[in-house]
């Protein structure tokens, strides 16, 4: 069953605020590994720990992304 129109308006704040966080943790993370990358020198590193450093900052970002939009989707079901 669809939910009124009024009751997805309730959520429309919360579900903004949430995507808001959303793009500023993918933001934070996305600076954190950037930052990481120059401060371990792995652009004179080798080939297997760029691809490892690449790895683990796809899984962190996945991570974040999908905390947060499980949190969207539960208030859109709301």
């Amino acid at each position: 069953m669809r939910h009124p129109a009024s009751a997805r308006l309730r959520n429309a704040g919360a579900v903004k605020r949430q995507l808001l966080l959303l793009v500023t943790a993918v933001v934070v993370v996305d600076l954190c590994f950037i930052a990481g990358y120059f401060i371990f020198d792995l652009n004179t590193g080798g080939n297997p720990a760029r691809i490892g450093y690449a790895a683990a900052w796809t899984v962190v970002t996945l991570l974040v992304v999908l905390r947060f939009l499980t949190r969207i989707r539960s208030l859109r079901g709301r």
